[in-house]
């Protein structure tokens, strides 16, 4: 590996785990918000997130332009990506923040596939085996059921999905050149404007407390867009996406200090299976490199 790709992959790896706290952060702050309809909590997150960008791209004052043939990942982007914001925030309502963090970090396994159909990134055998192994522990969080209480562990499930599309998205805009901060504002601003009449329409009165919850759940996701948007700018899904599972330490943490939350056994397993076989693959793609 030559020094500047090098150099790439490390700053990769910094932004992707500053990018796994602030979203950790942000699930938390989701939960302490309370009683606030999903839909409402996901409004203001990306309206605050929006704020966030706007201010910092006026601040650079970078060209408010999109590159020549962007404007379709960018809506592939906003599209998946909202759909799986509105997942995962009703998975964080309803099962311990660490569990709806594991699910939503398939993504990385999600992104594989995709990379294959976007981006052309053949996978081999070995990864496509890894992909197998981490769906298998997602069994042991999600602890399949035939009633109604499974609905949030699967709404974690496609959360990932959606998540794995918007960055193989956010890695196919990298490489044609587009700036990672009007990424992060388009999809803000996109997902603002499509639950805006949601908003409107269907309007919960909030406390204080509630209010202050919604503007730090603005805030840390914001910092994890741009710092996963960064990461996946820098370097490939395959060569840092383990890094993404601290999330997982970062959440269950967060979630026994303030919400007083234990993963059961089941899903400590599933942890153990779906984080190791990151680590596996992504030593395997080290070694291959």
């Amino acid at each position: 590996m030559t020094e500047p790709k090098r150099s790439e992959r490390t700053q990769g790896i910094l932004f992707i785990t500053a990018s796994a706290f602030c979203f950790a952060l942000m699930n938390l702050f989701i939960r302490l918000t309370g009683d606030v309809p999903t839909l409402q909590k996901c409004f203001f997150r990306n309206f605050f997130a929006l704020l966030v960008a706007g201010g910092t791209l006026l601040k650079s004052r970078t060209p408010l332009k999109i590159g020549k043939g962007n404007l379709k990942y960018l809506l592939i982007r906003s599209v998946a990506g909202g759909l799986g914001m509105v997942c995962n925030f009703y998975a964080v309502d309803h099962i311990p923040i660490s569990d709806a963090s594991m699910l939503n970090k398939l993504s990385p396994f999600f992104a594989i596939i995709f990379s294959y159909f976007i981006l052309n990134e053949r996978a081999s055998a070995f990864e496509w085996g890894a992909v197998a192994v981490a769906f298998t522990g997602a069994l042991f969080v999600v602890k399949p059921h035939f009633d109604f209480t499974v609905i949030p562990a699967l709404a974690g499930v496609l959360g990932g999905l959606g998540a794995g599309l918007a960055y193989t998205n956010v890695r196919k805009l990298g490489l044609r050149g587009e700036n990672s901060m009007i990424i992060v504002a388009f999809f803000s601003g996109f997902t603002t404007l499509c639950l805006l009449p949601v908003l409107l329409l269907c309007y919960a009165p909030m406390t204080g407390r509630q209010w202050m919850f919604l503007v730090l759940t603005g805030v840390a996701a914001a910092g994890g867009q741009i710092f996963i948007t960064k990461a996946y700018a820098k370097a490939a899904a395959k060569e840092i996406s383990v890094f993404d599972f601290s999330i997982v330490i970062f959440a269950a943490l967060l979630g026994f200090c303030f919400l007083g939350q234990r993963p059961d056994r089941l899903s400590v397993v599933g942890y153990v299976i779906i984080i190791g076989t990151a680590v596996v693959k992504w030593k395997h793609t080290v070694r291959q490199a």
